[in-house]
């Protein structure tokens, strides 16, 4: 049977404009978390959003002949992100390319009577699938919070059914009234900086990013890297529209069928990139799904205070910066945390600190009972 991996990735966020500068950040302690006014007449809240400026001068010097006003600032995000992995990497006839977010450019629809073209996310797809030659039909991953894990376990399973032998995965999404409006029709969004897991917790920051890894079955002597996609798995568990289930079944079930199908143990993962929110009922269920997976002592963190919640790009992001962390041997602390807050105990990390990392288990969840789980496997650095 075929092996999927994950052999180059990128990612555009407050934090930088590749990987690196990050990782860098991430090390410093860094949040990209700040007080912003998105919405007029109403007060600055804390989120974590990309400097327009910034962005403007890196697509103006990363894509000099193409108009600015042909792309939406989201589109824009997408671009910078790929583009380094399209120049790394041939696209051919069996390459896919997989688009995963949540709203898309939903930011189109403020005082429109009409539906914009560029609102649907099939032609937000085959747009940017267009600009990078792309010679096969675009694939749209769509499934609230847990788009960008989803987005993985889609492009492994199209490539194992020998539709594809290759494919380019981006997940994006940007703060907008629409999401702003929505999150605060929930009172869910936090007074300060977010602190994942903490008994002091009170609710979430915004954030928006744009990540994207490229995937294949072929390894070759020219990746720096490799992490093989082991696992994964994918559980609803219908529990409410947005209210997560109090008894974690479907995300328990997703880390299960995962470890299961990677063939290891709970003693075998090195280290959880969880979803932590920083909700109260989000970050109860987690604990209860990790206790009942038996992970309880297994090192964990949230990255939610130092992105924010960036919706479609989130799975995608922190799967990126947990490769990253393997690669350096190095656990990022799950930033905030000080005394526990959920009613089951977590190995939260609390400072940086040296790791040997093989087996990495990344989880997510979100509104609709939808869950997901991935274990990658480091293979090569």
């Amino acid at each position: 049977m075929k092996k999927i991996y994950i052999t180059d990735y990128n990612c555009i966020t407050p934090l930088g404009f590749d990987v690196s500068s990050n990782w860098n950040a991430l090390l410093e302690g860094e949040s990209g978390v700040a007080l912003h006014k998105v919405i007029e007449n109403q007060e600055p809240f804390y989120a974590s959003k990309i400097n327009s400026e910034k962005l403007e001068e890196e697509f103006t010097k990363h894509f000099e002949s193409v108009q600015n006003n042909n792309f939406t600032r989201l589109e824009k995000i997408f671009l910078l992100s790929l583009k380094p992995l399209v120049e790394r990497h041939a696209i051919s006839e069996e390459t896919a390319f997989i688009l995963s977010t949540t709203k898309g450019n939903i930011s189109l629809l403020k005082n429109k009577n009409t539906l914009p073209e560029g609102v649907f996310l099939s032609d937000l797809a085959q747009k940017i699938s267009d600009f990078f030659g792309f010679k096969t039909k675009p694939i749209v991953v769509s499934n609230a919070c847990v788009s960008g894990v989803m987005a993985l376990a889609v492009a492994k399973s199209m490539i194992l059914s020998g539709k594809y032998n290759d494919a380019f995965v981006i997940a994006g999404d940007e703060i907008s009234e629409f999401v702003i409006s929505g999150f605060n029709s929930f009172q869910a969004i936090g007074t300060e900086i977010c602190k994942p897991y903490d008994k002091n917790r009170d609710g979430i920051n915004l954030g928006e990013a744009a990540a994207a890894v490229y995937i294949t079955s072929e390894t070759g002597k020219n990746e720096k890297f490799s992490f093989k996609i082991s696992g994964d798995s994918a559980i609803n568990d219908a529990n409410h529209i947005s209210g997560p289930s109090r008894t974690g079944d479907g995300l328990y079930a997703s880390i299960k069928n995962a470890m299961t199908e990677a063939q290891v143990s709970a003693e075998q993962i090195d280290f959880i990139s969880a979803h932590g929110t920083a909700t109260i009922y989000n970050d109860e269920m987690e604990a209860i799904a990790f206790n009942r997976a038996e992970l309880q002592n297994i090192p964990l963190h949230s990255l939610k205070a130092y992105y924010g919640h960036c919706l479609g790009a989130s799975g995608l992001l922190e799967t990126i910066i947990s490769m990253e962390s393997a690669l350096k041997n190095t656990l990022i602390p799950s930033k905030n945390f000080e005394d526990i807050g959920t009613s089951q105990s977590l190995n939260i990390i609390k400072e940086n600190q040296p790791a040997e990392i093989r087996y990495i288990l990344k989880t997510a969840s979100g509104f609709g009972g939808c869950n997901a789980a991935v274990v990658l496997e480091k293979c090569k650095e």
